[in-house]
């Protein structure tokens, strides 16, 4: 067969892979299915389409066109799933702002994606009248209320050009979007725990529409429970602002399941969320799952059946445990900010299910196996591949047709981000002959002492498994002789609950005797603390914990460290 013999119709449609293509399950299998925010609204799949259309003809009346960039400060909420579809559908660009930025770091954020309008929650107005005079254009603000029948909101000398249900309310039915072509840029967002300014990370259509389709494809291919499925109730519990919440709203919405959106985190109001709207499905960070399981409600919360994705950072033996003694179906997830984010999931088939909960629970602790499209490897130094072996040890490699190109306004940092063709994710671990990833630790997390290399997610996890312990964190510290030695910073499970070090420090020696880690690993230092510096997502900043440990200014209990107690400002996130 030639070419010549191969057919077109005149008006066949191409078909290019955009985020509107997303809705279409939803309207057609299941329009009167809930979306839910909180306890503030519930609407359907209908309603859904139709305050999308109204939002992107109120922001057009704005003056909203292709290639403009809106920005978004809110909660997770059923507007910000709005907010997903509506200004991408426009040809605009979505900025999701991590509202956990220091607001230095949230001006750089603004003026460095040049947002045209940001939609503003009432509980950042004054963050944005601290900064608003340095913005080096003049976005327009729209005020985003929960409570729409509430007073005058104060507005500290803002000059909003609308309020958000208003603007809905004049946008009027009938939008008529654009079609657009699949490698439109969609969405862009801002790295965290990064060195110097924050990095922009940016999608189109075409890569976000493909990363729906690979994280559904894997996710819900499982033969076991560990699955998404349409009869799911789906709960983020990762921030919006936060690579997309995952991708995972994309994927639910695409499913037409019922979704909850829960506002602030807040622990009693999540687990309250979660036994009322009978949530089946969620993903989070491991310190955010600690935070829900140490909650005085849990107690009272059936949560067994409940599906969690855990990632961010490497979930310990110790939680997955008790996530498991709850009857949570645990497993761990792999990705970043680059990524999409998702690249693996552990999820565990029928014979692994018949394992010991300890053979369990180490593989519900990988970083799991890749989804499908996705080329993962892991390579030594000259980019040549490592065997998988479950033990050779190299930089995890990829490329996945979900990937971003690279960072905006950063040709130095996208071309480090590429190097060598493949995306370079900055973590160290190696695959076993099932294809599941193991992270050892990040690169700029690993602890160098004597010539060796000491993972500290290794360290941390034979910690996690110890009574008493709610939370370790691993990290190198630097020492004349050896380069750097690890230091173990402890969070006990509770004020009538301290570890012993002694125990601790056992459970390490017993690791090293046995070979699973090296006698370098053995920390001369263990130090309780009340609590461990977090990320604006919701990580251990290590970074943050190595500047303070690395200048001693006192002593805790004669062994040279600072004596820091360290806290999240909240418990809400």
């Amino acid at each position: 067969m030639t070419p010549d013999d191969l057919v077109v119709a005149t008006e066949a449609h191409d078909y290019p892979l955009t985020l509107d293509h997303l809705l279409h399950t939803g309207l057609t299998c299941a329009p009167t299915r809930e979306i839910v925010h909180g306890d503030r609204r519930r609407l359907d799949y209908r309603e859904l389409h139709r305050r999308i259309g109204r939002l992107a003809a109120g922001l057009a009346s704005l003056g909203v066109e292709p290639g403009a960039t809106v920005a978004v400060m809110d909660w997770d909420s059923t507007r910000y799933l709005e907010c997903f579809f509506a200004i991408p559908m426009m040809g605009a660009v979505l900025h999701t702002i991590n509202v956990r930025l220091s607001p230095e770091q949230i001006l750089y954020t603004i003026n460095h994606a040049e947002d045209d309008v940001i939609l503003v929650h009432e509980d950042f107005i004054a963050l944005i009248a601290q900064i608003g005079e340095r913005f080096e254009r003049a976005p327009k603000l729209v005020l985003v209320r929960d409570d729409e029948d509430a007073a005058t909101t104060p507005h500290h000398g803002l000059d909003f050009a609308a309020e958000y249900e208003s603007l809905l309310e004049h946008g009027g039915d009938g939008y008529d979007f654009p079609v657009l072509d699949e490698r439109t840029r969609a969405t862009t967002f801002y790295t965290t725990g990064t060195t110097g300014d924050p990095k922009g990370v940016w999608y189109t259509h075409r890569q976000l529409v493909l990363h729906t389709l690979g994280a559904l494809g894997a996710i819900a291919s499982s033969g076991t429970p560990a699955r998404l499925h349409r009869d799911d109730v789906y709960m983020p519990i990762t921030p919006m602002f936060h690579v997309h919440a995952w991708g995972m709203p994309f994927v639910a919405t695409v499913l037409g399941i019922k979704q909850v959106y829960p506002g602030r985190y807040e622990p009693e109001k999540l687990l309250r969320l979660i036994e009322r709207e009978r949530v089946t499905f969620s993903h989070c960070v491991p310190t955010i799952l600690h935070m829900l399981l140490g909650s005085p409600v849990a107690d009272e919360v059936d949560l067994s059946g409940w599906k969690v994705v855990v990632g961010g950072s490497a979930m310990s033996a110790g939680l997955a445990r008790a996530a498991m003694d709850r009857g949570i179906d645990v497993f761990g997830g792999y990705g970043m900010s680059e990524t999409g984010p998702v690249l693996t999931m552990s999820q565990l088939g029928r014979p692994s299910l018949a394992l010991p909960d300890d053979e369990q629970i180490e593989l519900r602790c990988k970083a799991g196996r890749p989804l499908l499209l996705v080329d993962l490897r892991i390579v030594d130094d000259s980019m040549r591949p490592l065997p998988a072996d479950g033990a050779s040890t190299g930089e995890v490699v990829l490329r996945a047709p979900w990937t971003t190109s690279g960072y905006v306004k950063n040709r130095e940092g996208s071309e480090a981000l590429w190097r060598g063709g493949y995306l370079h994710t900055g973590d160290i671990g190696n695959l076993d002959g099932d294809g599941y990833l193991r992270v050892t630790d990040r690169l700029k997390d690993v602890i160098k002492s004597g010539g060796e290399w000491i993972s500290s997610i290794e360290l941390e996890d034979i910690v996690s498994r110890c009574e008493g312990v709610a939370e370790a964190a691993a990290i190198g510290i630097p020492d004349a002789r050896w380069g750097e030695r690890p230091l173990v910073l402890v969070v006990p499970a509770g004020p009538g609950r301290p570890p012993e070090e002694a125990a601790i420090r056992a459970a390490i020696q017993e690791a090293a005797d046995e070979g699973r880690i090296n006698r370098w690993a053995v920390p001369e230092r263990i130090v309780l603390v009340d609590a461990l510096e977090k990320t604006s997502v919701g990580k251990i900043d290590k970074k943050r914990l190595r500047a303070r440990y690395a200048a001693p200014r006192g002593a805790v209990a004669g062994n040279g460290l600072p004596d820091v107690r360290m806290s999240w400002p909240d418990s809400s996130v």
